[in-house]
């Protein structure tokens, strides 16, 4: 019979408890049992380890459901595969965004820094671009010349916002590490630094370009490819084309989101496209051939003799084409009955003569009005 504590019962919440209730009470306990308050107490590490992995399995709805099935059994000896730690290092790297909250980002074993570099070289944003396209053009695909604004790093200063010929030198209110520090009993409290916002450096010499910015807006005009096939929500990426880096790092990377516009005509599902279409009731009846619209012009369709108004009429391979391979869809017609307005006498003739095959009791019907769509 295992001999280990039940995880619910180590953070002290219900088994019904939801995710921001798991949350604030590891949040607790992490506070209590932290290392950095009890340097050398051999008990409170094992009991901050034995939280972590409470909480590593409960605040993760897969293996919390597990658990709630099978117990620790379901993950095995010492709970790894499922919330085991092997030591403290493991714990801060999973759940770095907890320790950040509570130790301002410099809580570590030991109390070991982990500051940031805040002049390291960093990749620019991604940037999004929405770009409307027509039904017709998902067929063939299509280039589209488009432009847009996006920052970049200064040439002139090469980022760093210095004028040429000096450089930045580092704040005097937090000595270059853009945090400044302040102890509150077993806490380390850190924040960003006030003089310099964060970034350990003070420019005594602007660079006149970018006004000791670092950062310039470049206009950028490109032309880009669109595939056939795409689809309202489809992402084209364009690597390097994005936000410029910093201080020497990677530019970020382009997505250009698709929107096909609305057709007046064509409704779509998949590659598939759908429309309503008017048969003369002749045709109906006898079956035979009729012009019908397509996307891009018109086609010739075979309409089944017998044909009911609301049943499919389909043209294969008159649809979209898809985007992962050479196949086009079809256009599906829902039919409907299309009737002349009015008739001539000898239209009137002839469908009397066919009432009377079928005894059909029928009106006159010469020269009035024949029929309307329902």
């Amino acid at each position: 019979m295992s001999t280990r504590r039940d995880y619910y019962e180590i953070l002290g919440v219900s088994r019904d408890a939801d995710g921001d209730t798991i949350k604030k009470a590891y949040r607790k306990l992490a506070m209590q049992l932290h290392p950095d308050k009890n340097p050398g107490n051999r008990e409170a590490e094992e009991k901050f380890k034995e939280a972590a992995e409470a909480y590593n399995i409960l605040s993760d709805a897969e293996k919390k459901s597990r658990y709630d099935r099978f117990g620790h059994a379901a993950f095995g000896q010492g709970g790894m595969g499922g919330g085991g730690f092997q030591n403290m290092e493991d714990i801060f790297q999973n759940f770095g965004d907890i320790f950040g909250d509570l130790f301002g980002g410099m809580a570590g074993a030991g109390g070991a820094s982990q500051r940031r570099r805040p002049q390291a070289p960093r990749r620019g944003a991604d940037l999004r671009y929405l770009i409307e396209i027509e039904l017709k053009d998902v067929i063939s695909g299509m280039d589209r010349e488009i432009e847009f604004d996006a920052d970049e790093s200064c040439g002139e200063c090469h980022g760093s916002g210095a004028e040429k010929g000096s450089k930045p030198v580092p704040c005097t209110t937090c000595h270059g590490s853009g945090q400044v520090v302040r102890s509150q009993g077993f806490f380390t409290m850190a924040s960003p630094c006030p003089t310099c916002e964060g970034t350990g450096q003070m420019i005594k010499n602007p660079c006149q370009k970018c006004s000791g910015r670092g950062r310039l807006e470049k206009h950028h005009r490109l032309r880009i490819s669109i595939p056939a096939g795409v689809d309202t929500g489809t992402r084209l990426r364009v690597n390097g084309e994005g936000e410029g880096g910093y201080m020497g790092g990677p530019n970020g990377d382009l997505y250009v989101e698709i929107r096909v516009k609305d057709h007046p005509q064509f409704e779509r599902d998949g590659d598939d496209l759908y429309a309503e279409l008017s048969v003369p009731y002749v045709q109906m009846l006898l079956g035979g051939e009729i012009e019908v619209p397509t996307v891009t012009g018109t086609e010739k369709l075979h309409v089944p003799a017998g044909t009911n108004a609301g049943e499919e009429v389909s043209l294969e391979s008159q649809g979209l084409p898809s985007l992962r391979g050479k196949r086009r869809g079809d256009i599906h017609y829902r039919v409907n009955v299309k009737f002349p307005e009015t008739i001539s006498k000898e239209e009137a003739r002839l469908l009397k003569d066919i009432a009377k095959l079928h005894d059909l009791k029928v009106g006159e019907g010469h020269g009035g009005l024949f029929g309307r769509r329902r």
